[in-house]
C-alpha cells in the first residue's frame, strides 16, 4: 500500500531567512534599541518640580527618527530576498 507522504530525502532543506536576513534583523534591533537608550532620562526626582530636560530635541526627534529607521531596517530584513539579487 502506497501512503502520500512527500519524499523528504531527495530535497534539500531551506530555511525561509537566509545568514544576511539575519545580520540585517540585529542591525536593526541594534538601532531600535538606541533609540530607546537615546529615548531614556530626564526625569525629576521631587514630583513638585518641573523638569524641561524631558522635552530636548534628542528624546522629541531624534529618538523616534532612530527607532522608525530601526523598523525599516527590520522590513527590509524581512523582505530581503538574496536568492533574486546574485543574478
Amino acid at each position: 500500500m502506497k501512503t502520500n507522504k512527500p519524499d523528504t530525502t531527495s530535497k534539500k532543506q531551506q530555511f525561509v531567512f537566509t545568514k544576511k536576513n539575519y545580520q540585517f534583523m540585529l542591525i536593526g534591533l541594534g538601532v531600535i534599541a538606541l533609540g530607546f537608550i537615546l529615548m531614556s532620562g530626564g526625569g525629576s526626582d521631587d514630583p513638585n518640580v518641573f523638569n524641561e530636560e524631558m522635552f530636548n530635541t534628542r528624546r522629541i526627534r531624534v529618538a523616534p527618527t532612530v527607532i522608525l529607521i530601526g523598523f525599516a531596517i527590520e522590513v527590509f530584513a524581512i523582505l530581503y530576498n538574496p536568492d533574486k539579487t546574485k543574478k
